[in-house]
């Protein structure tokens, strides 16, 4: 006999509401806690939106993102995804770029490589997936104090004393993930011993007989164990046009990178510094340098810059991604030097490989195949761009020949051997080795 609700007394009701429970629990909509509003949390929130989960999204900061990165490189696999997710995308969220030119001190022509690529700008990426998401399911302002593992799900506590309740967490918090340090005590990114200053010039603040090169061509110098990028990209406001964005990595010690980040009171500002507060006699000696160092056309970069940027460079390999009902994905999985440019689209791959993951009902099962998928493909891209690091860096050699390997293997559309770097197999790291033939 089907007994109704209205007809029970209260502690028979009150029974079977414990008793079915679990049941009620599984037919509602599980909910996904996100950690981390920036693209690897915003292309996880979408997938797994699109797969039934109700998400949540807390981001620590409080305002708008839409203005932070620079250029990026771009792959298909990174549009696939975007298209998945049901947002355009393809050559018209960036810029063609026709190939990449080597260029000795004095701006001569060292290598002619027809690389064709597709670079864009963070922003690009981010505030299309930023506007798609409902605001009900974004929260900004919110930085996470703890993780509690539950037996059936798991608790976000924040800073502000409020908690939310899940099924599953995201940690998409980034290279100073809070998530990972509580999984992964001990575990903290390592400096590679070299920095990037960085800046973006903009076509106005380019001589015109540059714009052919500058604009549509990536440029690369070689110093003595250094190595010098100028990399197209859209215009930085979302303006149609083109614009430049320059990465120059120098060597530094880890007491030289303390003063690095001193502003001019003395104050010390830790292993990054904003860069209004960067030393003013800092910056002119790297102008400076860039007159002795590098070719006329690429010191004219580090010359026209409004705000050039400090980047301490850093690398992080986990050891496991999942851990029961709690993911990592992006830079707070791994952190990769930039030299393979692929951070975006492994943000993107990572985030589709755990909502595919999570298609069945067993979370930690999911996570496990996720864990089995990713932790292995982030390992050796790390790994890769550790040896591109320490190839650049390195003194011994045949100069021209080192230079040549650089350009061929550098960055997203970069080639090894005469393959492009692989979005979801493993990685070959190998020939970017000091030493590797070709």
């Amino acid at each position: 006999m089907r007994l109704l609700p209205s007809v029970l007394s209260a502690p028979a009701r009150i029974v079977i509401i414990a008793a079915f429970g679990t049941m009620e629990r599984t037919l509602a909509r599980r909910r996904a806690l996100v950690i981390g509003g920036s693209v690897g949390g915003l292309f996880s929130a979408h997938l797994l939106r699109a797969t039934g989960w109700d998400v949540a999204v807390y981001e620590r900061a409080a305002g708008d993102l839409g203005d932070r990165g620079t250029g990026i490189g771009t792959r298909e696999e990174l549009f696939a995804v975007m298209r998945r997710i049901g947002l355009p995308a393809g050559i018209s969220l960036g810029i063609d770029v026709a190939g990449r030119i080597g260029l000795d001190r004095d701006g001569g022509v060292l290598h002619d490589m027809p690389v064709r690529a597709v670079n864009s700008a963070w922003s690009r990426i981010w505030r299309p997936l930023q506007q798609a998401l409902p605001d009900a399911c974004h929260a900004g302002g919110k930085t996470l104090s703890r993780v509690e593992p539950q037996a059936d799900g798991v608790i976000a506590v924040f800073d502000d004393g409020t908690r939310a309740e899940g099924d599953l967490l995201v940690g998409a918090d980034g290279l100073h993930s809070t998530v990972r340090a509580q999984f992964l005590p001990g575990l903290v990114p390592g400096y590679a011993g070299y920095v990037a200053w960085r800046g973006v010039v903009e076509a106005t603040e380019l001589p015109p007989e540059l714009h052919g090169l500058l604009l549509h061509r990536m440029v690369f110098g070689f110093p003595d164990g250094e190595l010098m990028l100028s990399i197209p990209m859209p215009a930085p406001r979302g303006e149609a046009g083109r614009a430049c964005h320059f990465v120059w990595f120098r060597p530094a010690t880890e007491e030289a990178l303390a003063g690095l980040c001193t502003d001019q009171s003395g104050r010390r500002h830790g292993v990054s510094i904003p860069p209004p507060l960067i030393r003013p006699e800092l910056i002119a000696t790297l102008k400076h340098d860039a007159g002795a160092l590098l070719a006329p056309q690429l010191a004219a970069l580090v010359n026209g810059t409004a705000q050039i940027i400090l980047q301490p460079i850093f690398d992080l390999e986990s050891p496991r991604i999942a851990f029961g009902r709690v993911a990592l994905v992006g830079d707070a999985a791994f952190v990769a030097r930039p030299h393979v440019a692929s951070g975006v689209m492994k943000a993107a791959i990572d985030a589709e490989s755990l909502a595919d993951a999570l298609a069945g009902s067993d979370v930690p099962a999911a996570l496990e195949q996720y864990n089995r998928e990713r932790q292995p493909y982030g390992a050796a891209l790390v790994a890769r761009d550790r040896h591109i690091g320490a190839y650049f860096a390195a003194r011994e050699g045949d100069p021209r020949r080192r230079s040549e390997t650089l350009m061929r293997e550098y960055g997203a559309a970069g080639l090894v051997r005469d393959r492009p770097i692989e979005a979801r197999a493993v990685p070959d790291a190998s020939s970017a080795m000091p030493g590797a033939t070709h």
